[in-house]
């Protein structure tokens, strides 16, 4: 591996504004004249709007605006599908719609207007199982959804399938007809929230020159501004998103929630508006993570080889899709594209219901699907009296296999991970009654995009990236001073970071998708190589020495053969001008490499109660180049603990269209007393992409770790669950039966 001098140092992230309070997050923003914008909701799954009357709310003093679905008709947005309706348009598709808007001086004032808006109903059928909204006679949710912006065509036969993938290989019916054995199985994943600290939140201004002026949390500044361009009819060099500080995101901040709406309260009120979400809105009217029934059925020989393999995997999309970037949940995929399997079909839908609305989480559909499929995998070797580790040993892919998809990726070593995780947990080692060991893979390569940076070395010494990355607590920040300080032969606290405004900078794919690291840095580092060459050739021209024999160390440029240095501030002082150099990185394909993890959890289940008790977690990644060990331990922790939430804990519980778990005190998730100790392992690093062959850690550690709970329940008592969460009223009801 190459030797670094910055980059693979344990640097802490520069988050001093987030500990000490100084950090500017949006909801602090204050702008002269300003007002809240508040919104009405449905409290009906499914009605038409018979009537609407907002004339007390309007002549209530100090409100300034109010909305309704009249006031925006025909405008839909969405991140690819433009579905979404900005207030309720005739109907109301789930409990928490937004139906009408107020902006007033105050937000008391503007809930107190919004108790004077009267709404009547027409209920009308509703349908709330994405299984059943498929069925012939289903209530259907968008009669006009062939006519939206970024719908696929031709249209899904069923009702209210509105994306599909299809990924098939040999022939799965010969596959199962040729098996020793036919293993099927089914099992449904719930609705989990993101759980960031900060709501969904805004601030749009039309400043005096017709700009519209907008701070919001979101990670992908650059597709809001897409989106509110497309919403509002507005060319996109009118609208700025200005840079603030993210507090936290998990995959649920890359989506327009309330901003054009935002925006058109600024535009009829004439004033700053400020929307916040309140958490009871989060919960019921955010865009959580897709609940859904996944069926798998696999046809194997007794002596453990895989011969066929199906997945259907139908995903609630509740009443809208547009909070989502692509058509299909493609992490569902993976799955089975960890095993060698001659004959597979594999088919996802999203499907439109009268519920909340799904969104993204932290690799989206990948933590739904590993669940199932590596469940599903150890009921496939027991059902054979296989140990499950011998049976995934024999069937992972290896270098120059080809997974469902028809993805060859180099440098597999899905059998070396799996191997490091067993000897590290102790797999094989004695255990006492009701404990059991359950292991699960995973794995996922980083995500493609586009981003940019500049970098300018000044005359005073210091060195400034501009970056169009809006970073939301993953350590971005830090690895772009890494890698230019690589670069620039300087300590990494001697480059500092400047976020800029969608305006100063070219278009950035945001972050997500495990790509920060990938596609950032890629953008950093051709940067910092140009200004250090321009860098170069300004000393040789000035100071008379050969370029060839020109380098850079700390603060000085080195005349290599005779060791002589200057300061190299002096010699910018000379030229009488900074050097600046702008990079983009474009690499918007699916990455060569991809990185496996395997994960074992130990647990005691309580035969009584069916509490399971979580002793011990082990990870174990298949690593690239590491930038930033403690930012990359940082990742697998964090992953590994929101993998155990969605495991035991977490769920957006819904009643018939009616979210129930409204607020922290029904939505749990992991404290630091539900968590076990903590194992990772990190193989030798090999293989990557970009300048210092980097592989994803974002999303990977916490896709497996349901599954490796789940099997390690079965080892402990005996009884499999196939429903999320593995809470202990689950685990009883099995153990009773």
């Amino acid at each position: 591996m190459a030797s670094y001098q910055v980059v693979g140092q344990p640097i802490p992230s520069d988050v001093r504004g987030k500990t000490t309070g100084s950090a500017r997050y949006t909801a602090d923003g204050e702008l002269p004249g300003m007002l809240w914008g508040r919104v009405l909701r449905s409290t009906l799954p499914h009605a038409r709007i018979v009537r609407i009357d907002t004339s007390r709310a309007e002549r209530l003093g100090g409100v300034h605006a109010v909305l309704t679905g009249a006031d925006v008709r025909g405008i839909r947005y969405g991140r690819r599908y433009q579905d979404v309706a900005i207030l309720a348009q005739e109907r109301v598709l789930f409990v928490g719609e937004r139906v009408a808007a107020v902006a007033a001086v105050d937000r008391r004032t503007a809930e107190e207007a919004l108790l004077l808006i009267d709404v009547e109903y027409e209920e009308l059928p509703a349908v709330f199982d994405p299984v059943e909204a498929m069925a012939d006679g289903a209530p259907i949710v968008h009669p006009d959804m062939d006519g939206y912006v970024g719908i696929a065509k031709p249209l899904d036969p069923r009702p209210n399938v509105y994306a599909r993938d299809l990924h098939t290989k040999g022939d799965v019916e010969a596959g199962f007809a040729a098996s020793d054995v036919v293993v099927e199985n089914e099992f449904t994943v719930a609705r989990v929230h993101q759980a960031y600290m900060e709501p969904h939140c805004c601030i749009a201004w039309s400043d005096p020159s017709g700009m519209m002026q907008v701070w919001s949390p979101n990670k992908a500044p650059h597709g809001l501004k897409q989106t509110l361009a497309e919403a509002l009819s507005m060319p996109e060099d009118r609208i700025r998103v200005n840079p603030v500080a993210i507090g936290g995101d998990f995959g649920g901040k890359g989506a327009a929630m309330d901003e054009p709406l935002c925006c058109l309260l600024a535009l009829r009120s004439g004033r700053p508006v400020k929307m916040v979400m309140d958490y009871t809105e989060e919960f019921s009217a955010g865009a959580p993570r897709h609940a859904g029934v996944l069926r798998l059925k696999t046809g194997v020989m007794r002596d453990g080889t895989l011969v066929a393999h199906e997945l259907e995997a139908i995903f609630d999309g509740g009443a809208y899709g547009g909070y989502r970037p692509t058509a299909s949940l493609v992490g569902a995929a993976h799955a089975p594209g960890l095993y060698r399997t001659p004959h597979a079909r594999i088919e996802v839908m999203r499907v439109y219901t009268n519920n909340i609305p799904g969104g993204q989480m932290r690799a989206p559909a990948s933590p739904q699907s590993f669940f199932a499929g590596e469940s599903h995998i150890d009921c496939v070797a027991r059902a054979i009296g296989m140990d499950p580790l011998e049976f995934r040993r024999k069937n992972l892919i290896v270098e120059g296999d080809e997974t469902v998809e028809g993805v060859r990726f180099a440098n597999i070593r899905a059998v070396e991970t799996l191997d490091a995780a067993a000897e590290r947990a102790g797999y094989g080692a004695p255990r006492a009654p009701g404990i059991g060991r359950g292991i699960a893979m995973g794995y996922r390569g980083p995500g493609g995009g586009e981003s940019a940076a500049s970098v300018t070395m000044n005359m005073d010494g210091s060195v400034v990236i501009g970056t169009s990355v809006f970073e939301q607590g993953t350590g971005t920040y830090t690895t772009l001073r890494q890698v230019v300080a690589e670069e620039l032969s300087l300590p990494a606290d001697a480059v500092r970071v400047e976020v800029l405004a969608t305006d100063e900078t070219p278009f950035d794919s945001g972050i997500g998708g495990s790509r920060g690291t990938r596609i950032a840095t890629g953008s950093a580092f051709e940067a910092a190589r140009a200004a250090r060459d321009e860098l170069i050739g300004l000393a040789a021209e000035l100071l008379g020495w050969p370029q060839e024999h020109i380098a850079l160390d700390g603060g000085d440029v080195v005349r290599k053969d005779t060791a002589e240095h200057e300061p190299w501030a002096r010699v910018l002082t000379r030229a009488g001008r900074a050097v600046r150099a702008d990079a983009v990185n474009k690499d918007t394909g699916p990455s060569p490499v991809t990185a496996f993890t395997a994960q074992i959890a130990e647990v005691s289940v309580d035969a009584e109660t069916g509490e399971v008790h979580l002793l011990s977690f082990t990870s174990a990644h298949d690593v690239g180049t590491i930038i930033n060990p403690i930012g990359h331990q940082g990742q697998i922790n964090g992953g590994v603990v929101q993998g155990i939430g969605f495991g035991l804990q977490e769920e957006v519980a819904v009643d018939r269209g009616r979210v129930t778990t409204l607020s922290f005190a029904e939505f749990k998730i992991p404290t630091c007393q539900d968590l076990p100790e903590l194992r990772t392992v990190l193989l030798e690093p090999e293989g990557g992409v970009g300048p210092y062959n980097i592989k994803g850690i974002g999303e990977n550690a916490n896709t497996p770790v349901a599954a490796a709970i789940a099997n390690a329940i079965e080892d402990a008592c005996g009884v499999r669950v196939r429903d999320l969460p593995l809470s202990a009223e689950r685990v009883h009801r099995q153990l009773q039966a």
